[in-house]
């Protein structure tokens, strides 16, 4: 194959419409998912039928890395429910109560797990008597005002050949951090997010609670590849929205096999209890972009319930992917030769000498070398950048997954030199430099500041301002609410009364 180079605003476009065909043919593209998780369509963002009507128990992205600020200790963060609209209220997003959230840990390449960690939650409600997530601004976890809450239990279970050998509650009735509603209800939000960082045993962390959604790229491919518009690409489409997500972090040599072999496959599912009592696997995640990308139609529910240990079945998706006939075909971009040994090796193995366990059972799953140390300065295309601290060793939040599945679907690993890439290089959020490392959500309510409302003010007592937005003058129907209304049941009722009156107005008219 020879290798094609296209400079500027051309290659720019080109890369675009690569990530289009990926996205627009939806299916099988192997190379993509070999490199990395998350390309073409969001990551694993509603990518399989059954799943997509599920946002619950739907996982969208993978991490592992080793903990830059900690070394010594390695960080899982898995995320579910895509696109959350921060404004989707009155019910703000939470996890499941009935559905038992995964990361499983394969430390000696059997593609069978040895350890678990299973996450259950709660959700408790103090008010049932009134529509709203919260009555007042939130200013602690257990805030009175806070109506909607919940807590989860955590448990470590080992497991040897598929067999439970013991289980321990590692922790319990730990806060979830909340939805972020607005800086009305939540004027601090920053200091949730810290309070609901979980301290266990052996300089462990966990934690669990919305966050901006961290995979970034370039999605407008629906609209028949960027509305037939090739001069629009390099916007983030999943700027603004949020996901919920749970992060741990765990002493290496908690999670390895031994020095000797430091390297693990890591994966998460979500398990639902159906309506016999049972739970049973209705999502997976590994390398994300495999069920949008690699898997056609006919395999992608399969693939949701199914284990690593029976990936053979899906080996000819891998060995033969459709995406580089289509780029071949709308592009005039020759297509690697198949059977696509290359691709197999990556995906189902991990890369000889960097992340491949020694003995190895081919089978889908995120590979980690802990015995790397995390790069001063990473960069974004990681290993194919000469980063052997980032993709596809593991998955660091700032890796631009996007760019290198791109260029190693197309012949990278196989001598075709390439700079595909979307031109989305970095998150819209500066990710934490301490655990949980994710950005703050983006809140629901984000505009100026109502008149009448400084950050010095009890936004309570302040009800008949707020509601007056800034620049407007008198105080029109707006007047049935009084800044002297105070919290709780006594301001709601004015509200209601306020909309009481506007309704009976646009009746009169």
């Amino acid at each position: 194959m020879t290798p094609h180079s296209i400079s500027g605003a051309g290659r720019r476009s080109l890369a675009t419409l690569v990530c289009g065909a990926l996205a627009a043919g939806g299916l099988a593209a192997a190379g993509v998912a070999a490199l990395e998780p998350g390309a073409a369509v969001a990551s694993s963002h509603r990518e399989a039928p059954l799943i997509s009507g599920q946002p619950q128990y739907d996982n969208t992205d993978v991490y592992a890395f080793v903990s830059p600020d900690k070394p010594d200790t390695t960080t899982i963060i898995a995320n579910w429910i895509p696109f959350e609209d921060p404004a989707g209220g009155p019910n703000f997003f939470t996890f499941a109560d009935d559905a038992q959230y995964d990361l499983h840990i394969d430390n000696n390449g059997d593609a069978e797990g040895e350890l678990l960690l299973r996450y259950t939650f709660t959700t408790h409600t103090k008010n049932e008597k009134t529509f709203l997530y919260n009555t007042g601004p939130v200013t602690s976890l257990d805030d009175p005002d806070l109506n909607i809450t919940q807590t989860y239990d955590l448990e470590l279970i080992k497991l040897h050949g598929g067999k439970e050998m013991s289980r321990t509650k590692v922790a319990d009735n730990v806060p979830v951090a909340p939805s972020n509603v607005g800086k009305a209800s939540m004027p601090d939000y920053d200091a949730l997010r810290k309070e609901a960082i979980y301290k266990l045993p052996n300089g462990a962390q966990t934690f669990a609670g919305q966050a901006d959604d961290p995979f970034f790229l370039d999605l407008r491919v629906f609209d028949l590849l960027y509305g037939g518009d090739l001069s629009e690409v390099g916007r983030d489409t999943l700027k603004g929205y949020n996901v919920n997500s749970i992060a741990l972090q765990l002493p290496t040599d908690m999670i390895t096999e031994s020095k000797d072999q430091p390297i693990v496959g890591i994966w998460s599912t979500t398990q639902r209890r159906n309506a016999q009592g049972y739970y049973e696997q209705v999502s997976r995640l590994g390398n994300p972009l495999v069920n949008e990308v690699v898997n056609p139609l006919k395999d992608k529910d399969t693939f949701n319930a199914s284990e690593p240990k029976d990936d053979a079945q899906f080996l000819e998706n891998v060995t033969h992917p459709e995406l580089p006939k289509l780029i071949e075909q709308i592009y005039k971009i020759e297509a690697p030769a198949e059977p696509r040994d290359d691709l197999v090796d990556v995906f189902l193995k991990g890369a000889e000498g960097l992340n491949q366990p020694p003995k190895v059972t081919p089978s889908e799953q995120l590979r980690l070398n802990t015995s790397i140390a995390p790069a001063h300065s990473p960069k974004r295309l990681g290993v194919l950048d000469g980063d052997n601290a980032g993709f596809p060793n593991g998955r660091r939040l700032t890796d631009d997954v996007i760019d290198a599945a791109l260029q190693v679907v197309e012949g990278e690993l196989v001598g075709a030199k390439n700079d595909l890439g979307d031109a989305v290089d970095k998150n819209d959020k500066t990710f934490g430099k301490s655990f949980p490392y994710l950005a703050n959500p983006t809140a629901g309510s984000r505009g100026a500041r109502a008149k009448g409302v400084s950050g010095d003010n009890d936004v309570r007592s302040q009800l008949g301002d707020a509601l007056q937005p800034a620049g407007t003058s008198g105080t029109g129907n707006m007047g049935l609410i009084t800044a002297s209304a105070g919290a709780g049941a006594a301001g709601i009722a004015l509200i209601g009364g306020g909309l009481l009156w506007w309704l009976r107005m646009r009746r009169r008219y």
